[in-house]
């Protein structure tokens, strides 16, 4: 198993789309890239422990390579907001991929590289380049929130569209791809 952690604005969306990838054991919200130990949401949520809400995927690469976890990271968030999501306004929403080693800060500069030149977006990607310190679980509440919670109203507005373009773009990389319904 291999890890991979992204930051891409609320983890409640970014949980929802990566559950749903083939070769994903297990996604788990939680806050990394700041230097507060243990924070919780709320410390967070103020913008000033400089960490942010992120996703820690493990994942068999011999059924999705890393490269698809960030061509899914890519078009299912906004990588050319500084700061943002939507609504969602401050350091704690920035889009980051920690790496956990020298090979995947290399594909990933090289993937963000080759996005930028190729004009894949209006303007250029802002994601940063982190390395994967402490990742702290996020409070229980957090954890499969969009499974639990769909019918809250941010859950409903927020999540279904990027939902809705993992299943057009990415159906070969869907744990449900080639199963019957």
């Amino acid at each position: 198993m291999a890890i991979a952690v992204f930051g891409g604005g609320c983890f409640w969306c970014t949980e929802a789309v990566f559950d749903e990838l083939r070769g994903v054991q297990s996604v788990v919200s939680g806050y990394t890239g700041g230097s507060v130990k243990n924070p919780t949401y709320e410390q967070v949520c103020s913008g000033r422990t400089g960490h942010a809400e992120a996703i820690r995927i493990e994942y068999d690469p011999a059924q999705v390579a890393f490269r698809d976890l960030m061509t899914v990271f890519f078009a299912t968030h906004d990588p050319t907001t500084l700061n943002r999501q939507g609504d969602d306004v401050g350091t704690q929403y920035r889009s980051a991929i920690f790496y956990a080693d020298e090979k995947q800060k290399e594909a990933a500069a090289v993937f963000i590289k080759e996005l930028d030149e190729a004009k894949t977006f209006r303007n250029a990607i802002v994601t940063t380049l982190e390395p994967l310190n402490e990742f702290y679980e996020a409070e229980k509440y957090h954890q499969k929130y969009y499974a639990n919670n769909s019918y809250q109203p941010y859950c409903q507005i927020t999540i279904p569209p990027k939902l809705h373009k993992l299943h057009k773009q990415f159906a070969e990389l869907l744990k449900s791809h080639g199963k019957p319904s």
